[in-house]
């Protein structure tokens, strides 16, 4: 009889769980798909997200406690793991911060590495993939869990201890620098700057982006730098249109969540317009989305 009880107590807490949302992301911070539910200016993450930060830090709120800092620019998705409150937390590109108290079937993935918890204990993670796969990653704290690193490609493993802050040089396990110093979090998001002007002229937004033409996440590597086309003649005006390719876990009941597109200025002394660059061909595209389900659906491999 007590097994029993304890059986449908357990059923009871698995379903009370799985009907609450993972967490909630302000719609104005981030480009938000996958399972979820709109309320005023805020996304539920009910199953299977995807969170793309804008040029700013994206909080996310998770349900049983603590936040995940979606850094900006980052691509990051969010996911259930198992029964309960556990979750599975994975890094596209970019950077993220995970504060939270650890669950038992917890996993963290990068696109070359898995991480899994060896003990419990209070999460306070940062973790940051560069273009050319280094993977910096800070255990912070005497509390924090110890993490079985794994390689997704090969056998090879790591112990991750607490406090230990480390970088694995192009995502690899055999190439480790132990007492990384690098910060692997979120860049520090300076105050505007004053931009000076020329005596007599108003500062326009065309002279501020000018005389500083790089926001905080290409500087800190998060994000690629925009295209020039010097291609031009001289004195000839020309219009770039940038644009941020995303891909998801898509549902039939999915919802997007993005601001309306702003329209692109023109000139009408122009003469000539630069058309938008290509888009990244289909094999990038289905080789990144294989490369995410192969580490989702085959985890020992």
């Amino acid at each position: 009889m007590r097994n029993a009880l304890t059986t449908v107590a357990f059923l009871i807490a698995v379903t009370a769980y799985a009907q609450q949302p993972m967490g909630t992301v302000a719609t104005h911070d981030a480009l938000v798909t996958g399972g979820l539910e709109v309320h005023a200016e805020r996304a539920s993450l009910v199953s299977n997200v995807s969170i793309t930060a804008y040029d700013r830090t994206a909080p996310v709120d998770l349900t049983r406690g603590g936040q995940v800092l979606v850094c900006a620019t980052s691509q990051f998705h969010l996911l259930r793991s198992g029964p309960g409150p556990s979750l599975l937390f994975a890094l596209d590109r970019g950077a993220f911060e995970l504060r939270t108290a650890s669950q038992p079937q917890d996993v963290i993935l990068t696109p070359d590495l898995r991480f899994t918890l060896t003990t419990p204990g209070a999460l306070d993670l940062s973790l940051r993939v560069t273009p050319n796969g280094d993977t910096c990653v800070d255990n912070t704290g005497s509390d924090a869990p110890i993490l079985q690193v794994a390689d997704v490609f090969t056998d090879a493993t790591y112990r991750l201890t607490p406090g230990q802050h480390v970088l694995f040089e192009h995502g690899s396990l055999k190439e480790v620098v132990d007492r990384e110093t690098s910060t692997c979090g979120c860049p520090v998001e300076s105050l505007p700057q004053v931009v000076a002007s020329i005596p007599g002229q108003p500062t326009t937004p065309a002279l501020a982006e000018a005389q500083h033409p790089f926001p905080v996440a290409v500087s800190q590597g998060l994000a690629a730098p925009p295209l020039v086309d010097n291609s031009s003649p001289a004195g000839e005006k020309h219009t770039q249109v940038s644009a941020i390719l995303n891909y998801g876990t898509s549902q039939p009941d999915s919802t997007a969540v993005s601001p309306p597109p702003a329209s692109v200025p023109t000139s009408a002394s122009a003469t000539s317009a630069t058309p938008p660059p290509s888009p990244p061909g289909a094999h990038d595209i289905f080789h990144s989305i294989g490369h995410f389900f192969h580490k989702l659906f085959h985890p020992g491999s």
